[in-house]
């Protein structure tokens, strides 16, 4: 009971964190960039950051994610109810993320070490909100689990 407890607080906020740092990237810091409000410096810190939080998150993610799943379904639960279809969503959402952010990352490094911002920036845009709004269908995701609402 209690080692439930403590999976779930920390896949929770693991999850809400990473869902955060990726949108307020795509959100705020990537058009800041491609509008030339940053350098290539601190955009390449925020990147490698990002991707290392990114990384770590998904560790945890799966090891709680893991956890619960393996001691709340029946692989006869997980395919075969509503609830089960939105774990396995879940863990599909986290695989895309977790490409997403790798991707975008990938396509914001060989612009920095050459100085320039815009135009690594402009290309990782597009990637970086995808990975957005795959975060945001996590949390709905996670929402609707938490709710308790019945899915069959």
């Amino acid at each position: 009971m209690v080692l439930d407890t403590v999976m779930t607080t920390l896949h929770v906020l693991v999850g809400a964190l990473w869902v955060g740092s990726v949108v307020f990237v795509a959100a705020v810091i990537l058009p800041a960039a491609v509008e030339g409000a940053l350098d290539a410096a601190p955009l390449q810190t925020i990147a490698d950051r990002l991707v290392y939080l990114s990384r770590g998150a998904s560790v945890v993610m799966f090891a709680t994610g893991g956890h619960l799943a393996g001691t709340r379904y029946t692989v006869e639960t997980l395919t075969g109810t509503g609830r089960g279809h939105l774990v396995l969503a879940m863990l599909a959402l986290w695989l895309v993320l977790t490409a997403l952010v790798e991707i975008g990352r990938g396509r914001m490094t060989d612009g920095l070490r050459e100085k320039r911002v815009r135009t690594p920036a402009g290309a990782a845009l597009t990637t970086f909100r995808a990975a957005a709004v795959v975060g945001i269908l996590l949390l709905v995701d996670a929402g609707i689990l938490a709710s308790g609402i019945a899915l069959y």
